[in-house]
């Protein structure tokens, strides 16, 4: 297939995400300070678009509590520097089963919630995107499942475009891309569509080239797509998703690293990142042309 390179490239930073890297890196925000000041700094850096999660100010561990996000949220839009913000919706779908010959009662670990309490916290915040995670998925643990079923997919995405906040559809697997066109078919989501390509997650669409332009070419003609790789494979990724005509995601979420023994911030990822698509010949480009790219509309939080 002919190259069709993107000229014209946003990046998106994941800052901190739910995994358990809280220990490994001291540069992995916990506080709504530290992970809106990493916002902030990233963007600074290049990032258009910064994807948040929350964690527990003490332990770090991973949290979906609404008064952190709305702390998150108000700290970034006070800021001097613009950005485009996207909060996860992926929390509260994790069942942690109880072995193979046990499976039930529910292990500790699990947090299943409603539709309508994942979705609290994009209620109150009204952040630009959130994300909507296309399928249930098997993880590197060995009994913790990703748990999105379709009616808690159509319940949770007609949620989003009643608030008029843009879903970007996470996209684990070729199948994830199916349904997600299937809740276009069903009305539940409207064209074009934003997809963050999640490449080399265990276990699901490895990060190899060919099953990444089997992602690629799965994504409808008009729709707008980002990708990412884990690890050391992100930057790598930067470039692959260039070239395949898309835009890029680079962060603490996805990698801890900026190189052999040294450990990264979020701003030196983006850094890294812009050198690397401004030397393939593309430009950067910001959060007001991201907003009018993709139709944002940038609002303060609702009063709880």
């Amino acid at each position: 297939m002919p190259l069709a390179m993107n000229r014209e490239v946003f990046v998106t930073c994941a800052v901190t995400g739910s995994g358990s890297t809280q220990d490994r890196s001291p540069h992995v925000p916990r506080s709504p300070a530290e992970i809106a000041a990493a916002a902030i700094d990233a963007a600074k850096a290049g990032a258009a678009i910064v994807h948040c999660h929350v964690r527990e100010p003490d332990t770090g561990r991973p949290s979906r509590r609404v008064e952190l996000y709305r702390e998150v949220t108000e700290r970034i839009r006070a800021a001097e520097v613009d950005v485009v913000l996207n909060l996860t919706a992926g929390m509260g779908g994790d069942l942690v089963l109880g072995g193979p010959e046990a499976p039930l009662p529910p292990a500790p670990g699990s947090d299943m919630a409603g539709a309508s309490e994942r979705m609290e916290h994009v209620r109150q915040c009204l952040p630009e995107i959130t994300t909507l995670d296309c399928g249930t998925m098997n993880f590197a643990e060995a009994d913790y499942v990703m748990v999105n079923t379709p009616g808690m997919l159509r319940a949770m995405g007609a949620e989003m475009e009643r608030l008029g906040v843009k879903p970007e559809i996470e996209a684990f697997d070729t199948g994830h891309l199916w349904y997600a066109q299937e809740l276009v078919r069903l009305g539940v989501l409207r064209e074009p569509c934003l997809v963050q390509l999640c490449m080399g997650v265990p276990w699901g669409a490895p990060d190899d080239l060919n099953t990444f332009m089997a992602m690629v070419n799965n994504v409808p003609k008009g729709w707008t797509f980002s990708a990412f790789s884990l690890g050391r494979n992100q930057m790598p990724y930067v470039a692959a998703a260039v070239l395949a005509g898309g835009n890029v995601r680079v962060g603490l979420e996805d990698n801890l690293w900026l190189g052999k023994g040294q450990l990264a911030t979020n701003a030196q990822l983006v850094e890294r990142a812009v050198t690397i698509i401004e030397n393939l010949g593309a430009r950067v480009i910001g959060p007001e042309e991201v907003r009018a790219r993709l139709g944002l509309v940038k609002r303060a939080p609702v009063a709880a």
